[in-house]
C-alpha cells in the first residue's frame, strides 16, 4: 500500500520558506492600532484586514468583552441545544433579526458555521443554483447537503437563467451567492438574482460576512444597499469582520431557524459561542446602528485606494468596497509581490491556487476606518515600487 500521508507533503511551500516568500501564518506580535500591527519587532501597516470598521479594538467591545468573561466565564462548555445557550445569545439573536429584518437568527461559534448549517436546507429534491466565485463556506455546505450543485459563471444572469428554465419544475431551487465577495469586493447581482427567483418560484440565500455591516444606508449589508431585503430568503452573517469579533448567524423565517436550531449539525454537535464574543457583537451591533460615519469613513478611504490603483495602471473590480485584489499571474511572482510590500512596511494578502484559479494569483489589499489618508498614500507608494520592480507596471 501507498503511504495515505504522502499527499500531504508539500515542497513547494517548503521552498518558499527557504527563500523568504512564503505569505502564510505570519505570526502578529501587537496591535498598537491606527492600522497598524507589529511583526517581526517591526510596525507595519495592516493592509489585510477584515476589519472595516475598526471595532476590533474598540475600547466599548473590550469592555463590553471583559465584563461578560467576569460574569460568565470564558467558555460555555457545551452545545446551544444541551447546556450551551446563553440569555446573552438570546438577546443577540433577538436584536440582530430585527436590524437585518428577519423574523428570527441563530447564533453559532463562526461564520463558516453559519454558512455550514445551511446544509440542513439542501434536500434530496432540491437544487442549488450557486455563484462560481462563493465562498469555500458555502461549497462545504453544498457539499455536506443532498441537494444537486449547479454553478453558474460570476454575476452571469444569462447563464442562471437559463439554469432556472432548464431545471425539473417539481424540484425546490435555490439561488445561492455572497453579498459582496470576499476576493475582489465586488458585489452580486442581486437585482438580477431577485428577478429571476421570483419568476420561477426559487429562494434566495445570501452570504453577508464581508456585507452586513458595511453597506446599505443603516449597515444592512447587500441587500439594503440595493433596496432588495424583503428578496432574500434566508442570510447568513459572520461577527468576525465589520462586527471586531468572532461568531456568525443565519438569519430568516422563524419556522426555518426553528428548523435549522434542531437539524443544522454545525450548530448541534459545537460548543456554543463564548461570552466574552457573544457581549462583544452586541456592542458591535449598537455601533454599527448608531454610527454611520464609520461606513462613510472607510468607503471614503476604499475610494481613494481604489482611485491610486487605477491610476497606477491596475484593473480592479467594480464595486467601490474596502477589499480591492491585484491579478499578478504565476504564484512565484506574487508572492514575490507581497515579501516586497512587507519590506516596504505593508502587510498584504496572497490568494494562491486552488484559492483562485490556476494562473490567477493575486494580492488582496483591504483598509479599514483606521486608515488614514496618508497611510493609504503609502500602501499605494508601495505597490508602486514593488510593482516596477518586478515589471508589473505598464511601461515597465
Amino acid at each position: 500500500m501507498t503511504d495515505a500521508f504522502d499527499k500531504c507533503r508539500l515542497p513547494e511551500a517548503g521552498a518558499l520558506a527557504a527563500a523568504g516568500l512564503y505569505p502564510y501564518y505570519l505570526p502578529v506580535e501587537e496591535r498598537p492600532g491606527g492600522g497598524e500591527v507589529v511583526v517581526g519587532g517591526r510596525r507595519v501597516l495592516m493592509a489585510g484586514s477584515n476589519d472595516y470598521l475598526a471595532l476590533a479594538d474598540d475600547p466599548r467591545l473590550k469592555e463590553a468583552g471583559a465584563e461578560a468573561l467576569r460574569r460568565l466565564g470564558s467558555g460555555n462548555s457545551g452545545s446551544r441545544v444541551l447546556n450551551g445557550t446563553l440569555a446573552l445569545h438570546e438577546t443577540l439573536e433577538r436584536e440582530l433579526a430585527a436590524f437585518l429584518g428577519h423574523e428570527a437568527a441563530m447564533v453559532v461559534s463562526t461564520g463558516y458555521q453559519a454558512n455550514l448549517a445551511l446544509s440542513a436546507l439542501f434536500g434530496p429534491r432540491d437544487v442549488l443554483f450557486a455563484d462560481r466565485r462563493i465562498h469555500a463556506s458555502l461549497i462545504d455546505a453544498a457539499r455536506l447537503g443532498q441537494a444537486a450543485l449547479r454553478r453558474y459563471r460570476h454575476n452571469d444572469m444569462t447563464q442562471l437563467a437559463g439554469m432556472l428554465e432548464a431545471a425539473d419544475p417539481g424540484v425546490g431551487a435555490i439561488v445561492l451567492t455572497e453579498g459582496m465577495f470576499s476576493v475582489d469586493g465586488d458585489l452580486c447581482d442581486l437585482p438580477g438574482i431577485a428577478k429571476l427567483a421570483a419568476h420561477h418560484g426559487a429562494r434566495v440565500v445570501l452570504d453577508s460576512a464581508h456585507d452586513a455591516g458595511l453597506l446599505g444606508a443603516g449597515g444592512r449589508g447587500a441587500a439594503e444597499h440595493h433596496g432588495l431585503q424583503s428578496a432574500v430568503d434566508v442570510q447568513t452573517v459572520t461577527f468576525s469582520k465589520c462586527f471586531g469579533t468572532l461568531g456568525g448567524a443565519v438569519a430568516g423565517p422563524r419556522h426555518v431557524v426553528h428548523y435549522l436550531r434542531h437539524s443544522a449539525r454545525s450548530a448541534l454537535f459545537s460548543a456554543s459561542l463564548p461570552p466574552a464574543c457573544t457581549a462583544a457583537a452586541l456592542a458591535a451591533l449598537d455601533i454599527v446602528r448608531t454610527e454611520p460615519e464609520r461606513r462613510r469613513a472607510v468607503m471614503f478611504t476604499a475610494e481613494r485606494l481604489r482611485s491610486g490603483l487605477v491610476a497606477l495602471g491596475f484593473g480592479i473590480a467594480p464595486g467601490g468596497t474596502p477589499t480591492v485584489s491585484l491579478r499578478v499571474g504565476d504564484r512565484l511572482t506574487c508572492c514575490r509581490f507581497w515579501a516586497g510590500l512587507l519590506e516596504e512596511g505593508v502587510l498584504a494578502n496572497v490568494m494562491l491556487p486552488p484559492a483562485v484559479p490556476e494562473g490567477e494569483a493575486m494580492i488582496r489589499l483591504s483598509v479599514t476606518a483606521a486608515h488614514t489618508g496618508g497611510q493609504v498614500d503609502r500602501i499605494l507608494g508601495a505597490v508602486a515600487t514593488v510593482a516596477a520592480c518586478l515589471g508589473l507596471l505598464p511601461g515597465t
